[in-house]
Formats: structure tokens, C-alpha cells, sequence
């Protein structure tokens, strides 16, 4: 087992179709937070049957449809071999989620994951991972994965997770995801454009695919049934050792109990302090993201010179975290405190390039610029949690952000069953934001009466901070309605149904 420091705890906050999230915490501070809500479920790695809607060379590209409102983006390029025509059908990957105002860009270069390998139909390429660095290694997994290749003429490419695995549980990975591929080649054949036919594992699934080792210790979830897939999953690829596995059962939300939703929130602020006084100032735009680091407190112990280099490196540190954090990908521009020194400059790329070397979303950092700039390129492998949490104030027309609605709504549920679960009455009115109650209103209470088996009632309050809500009454059905009639009269509009 690592030490305690690198010691991985997974938390699963799945509990919420309307949002599941798993926190990956390492030490004592969260490392990575994946989130999937309940409207924005197309990821990477789906697949579909799409159909072309237009041909334009102009751009060296086509745009299909995959049944979701939404037209898919794809460069011909990524059609080879294919003479693609408005109407025709074509399956496809998706390979960049929709975001913001772009569709989907997918490819007609299918791929299926699995825990230790990936298969590449319609490929004969073999490929290990760069991440394992030992040729002996190497050369093994590679003629393991020639000799699969060549049992179903197929691309096969060897996860890191693979290292140190014998070739029966390789093969035993390969004949699951031939099984699996099969199955979405007979579906692609019988089912009508467009159509879904392959989703990713749900995100516990994924995450314990893609990010799962030796160093996890122990395992957290809030939900019954995905605590019984994540056993079944270790049973099958956990290997020796095995992290512990447990339900939370307290009336506190699981990320309230493991103080991960401070973390969530800071994950949102623009300033991150660090622990020498100085600070880095995150701001993401439409086209880039820029970083620009501030000595802040921090004086130092010697001279300038020493004082600017310390303050940096800590501040790289810091970035490489933030960045994996909050998932941003694209273009990435740091504002480091000149330095003079080109030993220092030398030394601090060094360091950005080791600290992003583990990162699973490949990186690559170009060195300072004339302007004293640090250029960094990342991948974007999924949405940041900017986007996923946030959206533009829709009040004051600014570059400000406030929680989405579904944010909002689902912090309002978390703390619905926290009164729940505390005590037995049987109806409550809540105050809320009058935007959030008539969106939560209109999307979610009657689910919720169902769910929670109570009467729940929303004063929509004008004045009330969009992110706030207040807990104004609980107990009968009766005095439910008294106190919505006392609300009603203050000409408050209160959202309610009959259906609880």
C-alpha cells in the first residue's frame, strides 16, 4: 500500500438520478470530481447509428443526426471509406461531448474500452500503453495482444492497467469486449437511423475503469444497488488487493459527511490560495483558459530571485492540481512572475512537464514565451465542472456566473432528504428563488413527492438569492395548507400538487 499521502479514497454520490457524482479524494484533498446529470448524458464513447444530413467539402465535413435534436459534427477525414450522401446511414463514436453551443464531433473509427485493453473494429494495429515503461513488459503484452488481433483480425491497444497482468485475464477482458462488440454490430443491422446503440458502463462503472489502482483503499457509496455493481466489478478485475467497500447510511449526504462539498465549491472560485499566502487567479474563456500567479503574503526567507522561484514552483504545483480538478482542457496560458534567471525558467518547465506527465489527459507545455508565458495544450476529455455547474448570471448581463437551475434543484433535494430523514412528518414548505421554485416546479416536485413520499410545497420569494432556500414549515397536511394560504396572502406564488 502507498503512503498515506497518496492513498486514494472513491466517494459515489449516486443516490440522485438528477445528478451522480464520484469524488476521487487523494490524501486528504479531492484530486478529481466526475458529474452526470440526469439531461446530459451523451459522453464520449457512445455509439450510434447516425444519418447524413449534409455533405459540405467546403468545410471537410458532414453533419449527421443521432436522434437527439442535435446534429453531430464529422470530418470526412474521419470517414475514410466511406462516399458519404444526405440520407445515408452511418455508425459513429462520439469522440467530443457537446458543449456550449458546439454538437458532438464524432467518428466513423469505432472503439470499446474495457478495464485492461481496447478494441478497435475494423483496425489490425497493435498498441501498448506509453505509460509502461519497462520493454520486457512491453514486448509481452505485446505479442498477448498480437495473438488476439489476430483471432478475430481486430486493433487491439493495451491499457496502463494492464502491466503485471497474466494473459489469461487479458483474454478474458477481449472475449467480454468481443461479446460486447457483436452485440452493437447486430443492433447497428436490425435497428432504424438514428438510434443509440452502445453506452458507456454508468459513471461509477466508469470511473472505476478508467481510474481505479492499487492505491484505492476504500470505497464509498450512497447507493444500495450501485454498491453491489462496484463488488461485482472488483471481484472481477480488483486483483489481489482488494479496497473496502461501504453503504453510507447517515442522514448526511455523503459528500456533506467527507467535507467534499467545500471543496466543490472552491473548485468554482476563481482565487486559489496557496499555502505560502500566495495565489493564482483562474479565469476560463470561451477560447482559452488564463492563469496568472501572485506572490500575494508571500515575502520569502533569502532574496527576490528565490522568493519569485519558490513562489512559482509552488504555484505549478497548484495549477497541475487545479487543472485536473476542475477538468479543463484546451488551451492554457500561465502568467508565472518573471523570472530573469534562465536556469529558473528551465526549472520550472521541468517541473510543469513532470507534474502533468501522470495526468491522464495527455499534455504538453511549450516553455516561456518573450512574454514570459508558459503555454500549456491539454486535452479536453470531458466537460469542465465550470460548465457542468454553472452558466452565466441571468441577471446582471456580465461575465459572472451563478449555479445552474439543476444545480440549485439538486442541492435543494439533498437537503429535502436530510428533513426526511430526520423526522416523520408528512409535508413542508419550502422558500426558494421565484426562477428556481417555477423551474424546479415545472421540472422535478411531483417526482420528488413520489420519491419522498411527502407533500412538498415551493414559495417562490422575489427577493431571495438565486442559490438560497430556507426550510418555512413541516408537519401535517393540514397545517401545510394553512401556511400556503398564509403565504398566498402575502401575495407570494407558492408551487404545489395534489399528487403526494
Amino acid at each position: 500500500m502507498a503512503d498515506r499521502d497518496s492513498e486514494i479514497r472513491i466517494i459515489a454520490n449516486t443516490v440522485d438520478p438528477e445528478e451522480m457524482r464520484v469524488a476521487i479524494i487523494e490524501g486528504d484533498r479531492l484530486r478529481e470530481l466526475f458529474i452526470e446529470r440526469m439531461w446530459e448524458r451523451q459522453k464520449s464513447g457512445e455509439i450510434y447509428k447516425a444519418r447524413v444530413e449534409s455533405v459540405l467539402p467546403g468545410m471537410n465535413a458532414s453533419f449527421v443526426n443521432l436522434g437527439d435534436g442535435r446534429n453531430a459534427f464529422l470530418y470526412l477525414n474521419d470517414a475514410k471509406g466511406y462516399h458519404l450522401k444526405p440520407g445515408m446511414d452511418v455508425v459513429v463514436q462520439v469522440v467530443k461531448t457537446a458543449r456550449k453551443n458546439k454538437g458532438a464531433r464524432v467518428t466513423t473509427r469505432l472503439s470499446l474500452p474495457g478495464r485492461f485493453l481496447v478494441i478497435v473494429p475494423g483496425g489490425q494495429d497493435v498498441g501498448v500503453s506509453k505509460r509502461i515503461v519497462e520493454d520486457k513488459e512491453r514486448l509481452r503484452l505485446r505479442d498477448v495482444a498480437r495473438q488476439l488481433s489476430k483471432r478475430e483480425d481486430i486493433g487491439i491497444i493495451i491499457r496502463t492497467a494492464a502491466e503485471g497482468q497474466d494473459s489469461e485475464i487479458l483474454e478474458n477482458d477481449f472475449d467480454s469486449l468481443m461479446q460486447l462488440w457483436r452485440e452493437v454490430a447486430h443492433e447497428a443491422d436490425v435497428q432504424t437511423a438514428p438510434c443509440l446503440l452502445y453506452r458507456d458502463p454508468g459513471l461509477t462503472g466508469r470511473v472505476l475503469r478508467d481510474e481505479f489502482s492499487g492505491d484505492v483503499f476504500e470505497i464509498v457509496i450512497d447507493n444500495e444497488e450501485e454498491k453491489t455493481k462496484v463488488e461485482e466489478w472488483l471481484r472481477t478485475y480488483g486483483g489481489q488487493v482488494m479496497p473496502s467497500v461501504s453503504l453510507h447510511r447517515s442522514n448526511t449526504p455523503v459528500f456533506e459527511f467527507y467535507d467534499i462539498e467545500k471543496e466543490v465549491a472552491a473548485a468554482l472560485d476563481q482565487k486559489v490560495w496557496l499555502r505560502s499566502g500566495a495565489y493564482i487567479v483562474i479565469e476560463q474563456t470561451e477560447a482559452m483558459t488564463v492563469i496568472d500567479v501572485n506572490t500575494g503574503k508571500f515575502v520569502g526567507d533569502t532574496d527576490l530571485r528565490h522568493t519569485v522561484l519558490q513562489t512559482n514552483l509552488e504555484a505549478a504545483d497548484e495549477i497541475a492540481w487545479q487543472l485536473r480538478l476542475r477538468a479543463i482542457g484546451g488551451i492554457v496560458i500561465v502568467d508565472f512572475i518573471d523570472m530573469e534567471c534562465e536556469e529558473d525558467k528551465t526549472t520550472l518547465v521541468q517541473r510543469m512537464e513532470q507534474l502533468l506527465a501522470d495526468d491522464r489527459c495527455r499534455s504538453k507545455v511549450f516553455g516561456v514565451t518573450h512574454l514570459g508565458l508558459v503555454e500549456i495544450t491539454r486535452k479536453r476529455a470531458r466537460t469542465d465542472v465550470r460548465s457542468i455547474l454553472t452558466r452565466s448570471c441571468p441577471f446582471c448581463g456580465t461575465t459572472a456566473r451563478v449555479l445552474k437551475e439543476d444545480s440549485v434543484a439538486v442541492t435543494l433535494k439533498r437537503f429535502i432528504r436530510k428533513i426526511v430523514r430526520s423526522n416523520k412528518s408528512e409535508a413542508m414548505l419550502l422558500e426558494c428563488n421565484s426562477r428556481i421554485a417555477g423551474y424546479i416546479a415545472e421540472t422535478y416536485l411531483s417526482v420528488w413527492e413520489e420519491a419522498f413520499e411527502r407533500a412538498i410545497a415551493l414559495c417562490a420569494v422575489p427577493s431571495m438569492d438565486w442559490e438560497k432556500f430556507r426550510l418555512d414549515y413541516q408537519g401535517s397536511r393540514e397545517g401545510l395548507e394553512k401556511r400556503v394560504a398564509q403565504r398566498q396572502e402575502e401575495a407570494l406564488v407558492v408551487y404545489s400538487t395534489t399528487s403526494a
